[in-house]
């Protein structure tokens, strides 16, 4: 190890210690590594601009972004709950199933599992209230339904893999979808044990007749990821033009159909998907100059070499990388987490024959998983915000949920074919 190394090593460290936020830390530890090494500063920025610029697919974030927030409207969500009610709110704990079933739907429209907790999550909770649930078993399978939003296409963070491993992103999302399914059956099993054991009530029974009137409803806002994904599959857009044919139809719905916004609110969706795209921006450009440092001290190597000498067992390396993400994605940004650390490992993956698009699908599932863990896990945050309900409730009540979880993902983990089935027969 040289000097520089050792202090990038050592400012990188700090980054979490003195609590400075990811994007900027980054920057400074890329500076001052760059400064001890006596690396041209302009060379290093080129290399990130032209890396930022020659992937077309980044375009395609801003665009699900933006798609999110629009369905994030008041109408859409609504519209996409109701139904969801209609479908399941009957069973035992029926508003738990409705929770997860309108995350399965909403997943399928914003590719986030951000927009899923702090959007519909808001209606989620607040009608488990009326129907007597407790507050920290309301909140937590809001913050456990909400990881599906990645999982299921589409899904933002599989844009950014897809851009650094070469893995088809049309394969990710196809690759997604059986997973997002088992989490949602999974979770479904345990609120129904848990309905059994407290003694959840039953929602409403809706007549043929009223199940019909909220199928029609949400009939426009369901088929957003039906015009998605068909444009994508049948290769009549690529996935970033899908984005935007999303985004279209999107501003279309919820303008003439559902009549949920006017131009005012149509530009704060603008303004507030600018201000994220920026924030995300920077983080992205961050993490390519640390990736870049990363590269050019041969760290993925070294790593590949490192675990290999511990062992060649690809399902024992498979186990370890999962704990580690999942670690990884307690404490950083999922995107972050993507563009740094997925490159130091990927020599590794393709060194003992793992599947690209398994693989990705196993991240990604791991970092949503993260973004529900205690202590740190951003999704726990949001809804314990959103509802004014002690963390400390809200953690209890989600640990058992994150066994759920951790079970599906060993099961992804370790039969591909719950991931590779669907892109095989159908990807592109």
């Amino acid at each position: 190890m040289n000097i520089a190394l050792i202090v990038f090593l050592i400012c990188f460290v700090l980054i979490f210690v003195i609590r400075i936020p990811i994007a900027l830390g980054m920057i400074v530890t890329s500076i001052f590594y760059m400064l001890v090494k006596g690396l041209d500063m302009g060379l290093v920025a080129n290399q990130v601009l032209t890396n930022l610029f020659s992937k077309y697919i980044l375009m395609a974030v801003p665009l699900f972004i933006f798609t999110a927030k629009i369905m994030n409207t008041g109408r859409v969500t609504e519209m996409v709950f109701k139904f969801a009610s209609s479908l399941v709110g009957k069973l035992k704990g029926g508003m738990g199933h409705v929770n997860v079933i309108a995350s399965i739907i909403f997943s399928g429209m914003t590719g986030s599992a951000v927009a899923d907790a702090s959007g519909l999550g808001i209606m989620e909770i607040e009608t488990m209230r009326d129907h007597g649930y407790d507050d920290g078993f309301s909140c937590a399978i809001t913050a456990a339904s909400a990881t599906i939003g990645p999982i299921f296409p589409p899904s933002i963070p599989m844009v950014f893999y897809a851009m650094l491993s070469g893995a088809s992103i049309g394969d990710l999302f196809l690759g997604g979808m059986v997973p997002g399914i088992l989490i949602g059956i999974a979770l479904m099993l345990y609120i129904a044990f848990i309905a059994n054991k407290r003694n959840y009530p039953r929602g409403e029974k809706y007549t043929f007749k009223q199940f019909a009137v909220y199928t029609f409803k949400a009939i426009p806002a369901l088929l957003t990821p039906v015009i998605l994904l068909g444009g994508i599959y049948t290769g009549v857009v690529t996935p970033t033009e899908a984005g935007a044919l999303a985004a279209f139809y999107a501003i279309l719905i919820s303008i003439f159909v559902y009549r949920a916004m006017g131009f005012k609110e149509l530009l704060q969706v603008i303004v507030e998907t600018v201000k994220t795209t920026g924030i995300i921006s920077l983080i992205v450009g961050a993490a390519f100059t640390f990736s870049y440092i990363v590269a050019y001290e041969h760290i993925p190597q070294v790593i590949a070499g490192f675990m290999l000498g511990i062992t060649q067992n690809k399902y024992v390396l498979l186990m370890i990388i999962n704990v580690l993400f999942i670690l990884l994605g307690m404490f950083i940004d999922t995107s972050t987490i993507i563009v740094v650390f997925i490159p130091m490992v990927l020599p590794l993956v393709k060194t003992l024959g793992i599947d690209l698009v398994h693989f990705g699908v196993v991240i990604v599932l791991n970092m949503m998983i993260g973004l529900s863990t205690p202590p740190m896990g951003m999704l726990l945050f949001i809804v314990s915000g959103i509802s004014g309900t002690s963390l400390q409730i809200i953690i209890k009540e989600i640990f058992p949920m994150i066994i759920v979880l951790l079970v599906v993902l060993l099961l992804v983990t370790y039969i591909p074919e719950l991931v590779l089935f669907i892109p095989r027969h159908f990807g592109m």
